[in-house]
């Protein structure tokens, strides 16, 4: 038996955590910067929708702060008691924020009940540019996060904040339109329970995939069956059992594997090795794998002092 590991640190993904980090960092100034022009507003156009959008750019704010903090975290260095570093911190804040935006949905739905009980009157026009500004400012957040919330669960939490927020905004905007040109304000009420619904859809996604790496289930983007079948044609392996496929971060995969092959020779081996490596880092973007190789004979040539060596007869799999 002969266990061989895959431990490689990618400079590019260093590269792409600090720029994800100054595009958060970016996006958490636009947020903050919007949020005191609404809360202002808001204010002066007695306009609830305003301060309500305010109130949920403030948990926006408190999400992205947890997600910078989250990914610095990750990028500490692992210790004995925590070997694979701190990566699961930014699924854990992903997840917190994916609950975050369950209970502002809760909160849309309850403000808007209550505009519809009990209607105020707001001042369009101011209502209306103030909002227009945010959805400006929120329409140019997305766009910075919008790339590295592809390959980002933690990131994809703050884009879906981001995106409730333009929405959120925007209907605003259309309210302002409608209060300032027939006066109707019951139209805040349905518009915020339009919001509030996008936003549930996003929570229900973002929990969802947080538990699943939490799970160690298989990652979503790896077909099993394929994988499998490019690792049988690969000369000199007979099969493969005890496989296993996991999520560590996002983007970050982990395998583990038992590999069946002709013989535990030094040269073969190490070129079955270099074969499975190539495919698993190159196609799969494998970071962290584990293979162990097993024979069903031993011999006089077999590898002795740098690996550990196991017979077994043949069916025992």
């Amino acid at each position: 038996m002969a266990v061989h590991h895959i431990h490689q640190p990618v400079r590019s993904a260093s590269r792409a955590y600090s720029s994800t980090q100054r595009n958060l960092l970016i996006v958490l100034s636009i947020t903050a910067g919007v949020m005191i022009a609404e809360v202002i507003g808001g204010l002066l156009a007695n306009s609830l929708a305003l301060l309500s959008d305010a109130g949920h750019m403030l948990t926006d704010i408190l999400a992205l702060s947890l997600s910078m903090v989250a990914m610095r975290s990750a990028q500490r260095p692992p210790t004995a008691s925590k070997t694979f570093g701190f990566y699961r911190l930014e699924i854990l804040a992903a997840f917190f924020n994916g609950m975050l935006l369950f209970f502002i949905s809760s909160y849309i739905f309850y403000e808007a009940y209550q505009r519809l009980v009990h209607p105020e009157e707001i001042k369009g026009l101011f209502m209306l540019v103030v909002a227009a500004i945010g959805l400006l400012a929120n329409g140019a957040g997305i766009m910075i996060l919008k790339k590295s919330a592809l390959r980002n669960l933690n990131v994809k939490s703050a884009f879906f904040h981001m995106v409730g927020d333009t929405i959120s905004s925007g209907g605003v905007v259309v309210g302002g339109l409608v209060i300032l040109y027939t006066g109707w304000n019951p139209v805040d009420s349905l518009i915020g329970i339009f919001i509030g619904m996008l936003i549930l859809r996003g929570a229900y996604s973002l929990v969802r995939e947080s538990i699943d790496i939490f799970l160690e289930a298989t990652p979503k983007d790896i077909d099993v069956e394929k994988l499998l079948d490019d690792l049988h044609k690969i000369e000199g392996v007979k099969d493969i059992h005890h496989l296993h496929l996991w999520t560590i971060t996002s983007g970050i995969y982990a395998m583990s594997a038992h590999v069946l092959i002709e013989d535990l020779l030094v040269s073969r081996s190490a070129q079955i090795l270099q074969e499975i490596e190539g495919l698993l880092q190159g196609k799969y973007g494998m970071e962290h794998t584990t293979i162990q190789f097993e024979s069903e004979s031993c011999g006089d040539d077999l590898l002795k002092d740098t690996v550990s060596q196991e017979c077994i007869g043949k069916g025992d799999g």
